[in-house]
């Protein structure tokens, strides 16, 4: 199992000179990742927000091993072919190390989207996903790219250079006992359950995803947990990467630093 770092880049935690410390203090103490949240805002009382591509180019930027990546970007809100050279040029910057973990986000927490005038149809945001994926998996082959949907076109476009391997791996979230997300995710990387309540649905996830791809060979499956929380049961069930929670409402420098200090749960 590899561990990281899952960061909600908030208040304290806004400053990217700070992140880029602590990314590189990952790194040397031999955590695997670090991965941030992807908020416009969030609920009182938080007040200051930052940008995680911004964020993630000066973690690239201040290490050389760490896996870095959005958990999750709702990508739904984005445009496909401007997140296309985003995560391109982001994954060359780290030479390869870019994770991209999608999912539909929520309104529920932020509102961040009845605000904002974006969609609120969990079922039109789950077709603007796969078809925001589709463009991607397509564009980032180098090949022209010619998709012409219900919501997204793009018309015989080249889109060079290429991520580092060719392409950049993707995590899909959803809750675990929803078809339809696991069944999106086998398509792709990995899966990363959210909402868990029992190590159980981790083991249950596992035998879906095997069913549908054949073999779980070189997919993962992402779980959170607490730093003090003990990883071997999820491990066990058939995870592949721990992510270290920390929680928004009590986030503080010194304890992000205490945690990162005391090293992966090995």
């Amino acid at each position: 199992m590899k561990f990281a770092i899952w960061l909600p880049l908030f208040d304290e935690l806004s400053d990217p000179v700070e992140v880029a410390r602590l990314a590189a203090a990952a790194e040397e103490t031999g955590w695997d990742g670090f991965f941030v949240w992807d908020q416009l805002w969030w609920r009182a009382p938080t007040r200051a927000v930052s940008d995680p591509w911004i964020m993630m180019s000066v973690m690239a930027a201040a290490t050389e091993r760490l896996r870095i990546g959005p958990m999750v970007t709702p990508i739904a809100r984005r445009r496909p072919t401007k997140l296309l050279r985003e995560t391109t040029t982001l994954d060359r910057l780290s030479n390869g190390r870019l994770t991209l973990g999608v999912g539909l986000g929520s309104d529920r927490f932020a509102q961040e989207y009845s605000r904002t005038g974006e969609e609120l149809n969990d079922r039109v945001r789950a077709e603007q996903m796969d078809e925001t994926l589709d463009i991607l998996q397509a564009g980032w082959t180098g090949e022209p790219v010619r998709h012409h949907g219900r919501h997204h076109t793009v018309d015989d476009v080249r889109f060079l250079p290429r991520p580092v391997h060719g392409r950049v791996p993707v995590w899909v979230a959803g809750f675990p006992g929803n078809p339809k997300p696991l069944r999106r995710a086998a398509r792709y990387d990995g899966f990363f359950p959210v909402n868990l309540t029992s190590v159980d649905q981790i083991a249950e996830a596992a035998a879906v995803l095997r069913d549908l791809r054949g073999t779980l060979d070189e997919y993962d499956i992402v779980v959170e947990a607490l730093p003090a929380a003990d990883p071997r049961p999820f491990a066990e069930a058939g995870a592949t990467w721990c992510l270290t929670d920390i929680a928004p409402a009590t986030a503080r420098l010194a304890d992000v630093r205490a945690v990162i200090a005391s090293g992966p749960p090995r």
